[in-house]
């Protein structure tokens, strides 16, 4: 029998591009690791995600693929949680998010507790078609037999995943909780081996905005198949409601280190108040523009330069400045 070749040629490879579920956080096919500190909201996160799947919208809410254009429709999701209960926990948070669940199924772990490589995520992966799969937490489908500490024990387990996602072309996100190393880098706080980063091609932290405690960041930790995404926000209400706020400034190990989200600069602060006090076109004194401002912490070198660039004119009234915004 002729031996098949150990060689592979670059030059007969052929090139395909990452399809996204979320750009550039999530990618199918591929590994993704959410993580963060207990209570910062990592799974309501996952669910709200998972929700959006089967209304066949997209994480933002639009009906339509953002960067193809093309419409979306529900597809199935297989959830799996160690931790929480699916009746009194997972199902009313599916809820409030809008979910159909009849897309969301998971392996029925009655009998013996599920393991990622015991062969039915694969088996449940050709049955439903899912095209996401959530492991939460990640340590409790690793076997009781795997140190996650241990390098050599988890790379099979990450590499087994990685092959299932490229397989079944579907996104796998792993829950992680982060070790207690609280001055550590970002990067270096999941918990269990660093191997678990390095395996995944998207890293995401979850954290709360210490200076606004209903508020959560998203902020990329690792991303290897596109420039890393703008950390964004949502927020957590009463009766488990998540509302998508978009982009902010956030950086991830000041946030871990209790920091909150940066303040924006004077000249972001500056903008937002004379665009909002001059955009109906209305005059406004310049004494009053100089009070508003020093209430948040915004000089008058500054007003004046953004004043310049927005192209706002003064006016003079018997002994009273006015600055007006003609658009």
């Amino acid at each position: 029998m002729e031996a098949k070749s150990c060689i592979y040629n670059m030059a007969k490879i052929q090139e395909t591009e990452t399809e996204w579920l979320w750009y550039p956080y999530i990618p199918y096919g591929k590994v993704t690791i959410i993580q963060g500190d207990p209570g910062e909201g990592k799974t309501t996160l996952a669910l709200n995600i998972a929700a959006a799947l089967t209304k066949g919208e997209n994480v933002t809410g639009g009906k339509t693929d953002p960067i193809t254009g093309q419409e979306l429709y529900p597809v199935p999701v297989l959830f799996q949680t160690a931790e929480d209960g699916l009746a009194d926990t997972i199902k009313p948070r599916l809820v409030a998010a809008g979910a159909d669940c009849g897309y969301i199924s998971g392996v029925d772990e009655s009998v013996y507790p599920l393991t990622i490589t015991d062969g039915r995520l694969d088996e449940a992966l050709r049955l439903t078609n899912a095209r996401l799969i959530i492991l939460d937490p990640l340590q409790a489908y690793l076997g009781a037999d795997v140190d996650m500490h241990r390098a050599n024990e988890i790379r099979p387990v990450m590499s087994y995943l990685s092959n299932m996602a490229e397989q079944f072309g579907c996104a796998i996100i792993l829950i992680g909780h982060m070790n207690k190393n609280t001055g550590a880098k970002a990067a270096y706080r999941g918990l269990g081996s660093i191997d678990l980063t390095a395996a995944a091609r998207s890293v995401l932290l979850v954290a709360r905005d210490k200076r606004d405690t209903d508020r959560r960041i998203v902020m990329h930790i690792k991303s290897s198949l596109a420039r890393e995404g703008k950390p964004v926000a949502f927020r957590l209400g009463d009766n488990n409601s998540f509302t998508y706020e978009g982009e902010c400034e956030a950086d991830p190990d000041s946030i871990l280190l209790g920091m909150g989200s940066p303040q924006p600069k004077q000249t972001e602060l500056s903008r937002q108040l004379l665009m909002a006090e001059l955009g109906s076109g209305e005059a406004k004194s310049v004494k009053s523009l100089i009070a508003k401002a020093a209430e948040i912490g915004v000089t008058y070198d500054i007003m004046k330069k953004i004043k310049d660039e927005l192209h706002i004119i003064s006016e003079r009234h018997g002994n009273t400045w006015f600055w007006k915004w003609e658009q």
